[in-house]
């Protein structure tokens, strides 16, 4: 799948460094020239849409809207993250734990309710971003601009070598689960209920909140936030921080998009270890609440063979190849 498993016993000295050649490609992608690609207009159009609308909405509905449906609004975006970070991104794309079927269940329903593309396509392009980082093969490649990781890269039609090397991405464990076809299969009913129509019932019918303003506070607004905040590991989270672990690749450290993206945002850490279901260090804190819910399904045996590497490891690679951030690197390696 373009990012290879490891145990928490393992002890090997180095990092995964995902577009290093060893998942069976043929030869190490070469930087090309930026070519002009193929505007999707359709796609374009129906983004822009999204943003224009949640801009008006703001400015005509969020002066008059009820506390408690912007507490609601968070709370179903939050949902909706807790499906993408624990679900399609952490035990989907990257098996980094193993879950029993009522969390697959809770997992794909939280999905559902960030209201994205298909489990199938996600984790394809998330292999596939890992197999061949911020290269010409990585779907939302961040060399080629803030925009184009953001969004841009949806708007226009794949860099060739994005076809070429997505027939090397191993999907057979999530063409041959049966939840997530079942998914696939209703992929548009679970999406048009869960992420749009109860999101925007509850506050009209639980606290009388207007229609006007139930759509579009707790639909469209919310819609729009949190799947922006899903890009940002994609664009900010390539752009600006620290790089404690590994300087060689360009994924860095952002506190604040970890606290927005509720643990995601320790970007360079899960890309030297993309294996640790903890996206991150340490895990389990204010700025990974991920952590701490599936730390909690762990209790309860629905979470299980939870992968970390080593402490050792880990402090190896930080002084082999990080920039001297990391707390404990050694005062000599810095």
């Amino acid at each position: 799948m373009g990012v290879q498993m490891r145990t928490k016993t393992e002890e090997t000295a180095e990092p995964l460094i995902e577009n290093n050649n060893k998942e069976g490609v043929e030869e190490p992608l070469k930087p090309q020239p930026p070519q002009k690609r193929e505007i999707l207009w359709a796609t374009a159009i129906y983004l822009t849409t999204w943003h224009v609308l949640a801009v008006i909405c703001t400015i005509l509905y969020w002066k008059n809207v009820k506390m408690a449906t912007i507490l609601w609004s968070l709370l179903v975006g939050f949902i909706g993250q807790f499906g993408v970070t624990a679900g399609v991104h952490r035990f989907y794309t990257h098996r980094s734990y193993k879950a029993k079927v009522p969390l697959q269940i809770i997992l794909l329903a939280c999905y559902s309710v960030a209201g994205q593309y298909r489990v199938t396509d996600w984790v394809h392009d998330h292999r596939l971003h890992h197999k061949f980082s911020d290269t010409d093969g990585d779907p939302h490649n961040a060399n080629r601009g803030l925009f184009f990781s953001h969004i841009g890269w949806l708007m226009q039609r794949g860099h060739p070598e994005v076809f070429r090397r997505s027939k090397t991405i191993d999907m057979t464990d999530i063409n041959n689960d049966p939840l997530v076809q079942f998914h696939t299969k209703y992929y548009w009913f679970f999406k048009i209920t869960l992420c749009f129509i109860l999101p925007v019932l509850v506050p009209i019918y639980c606290w009388n909140e207007s229609w006007m303003e139930a759509i579009g506070i707790s639909g469209v607004l919310r819609f729009v936030i949190f799947t922006n905040m899903t890009f940002s590991i994609n664009s900010l989270a390539h752009f600006w921080g620290t790089k404690p672990y590994d300087t060689r690749i360009r994924p860095v450290q952002n506190m604040a998009l970890a606290i927005l993206t509720t643990g995601e945002g320790w970007h360079n850490y899960h890309h030297a270890f993309p294996w640790d279901y903890r996206a991150e260090e340490y895990g389990g804190n204010m700025t990974n609440p991920t952590t701490m819910i599936l730390d909690l399904f762990a209790k309860i045996g629905w979470a299980y063979d939870c992968k970390t590497p080593s402490a050792d490891l880990v402090k190896q690679v930080a002084s082999k190849h990080g920039d001297g951030s990391w707390s404990e690197v050694p005062a000599e390696c810095k």
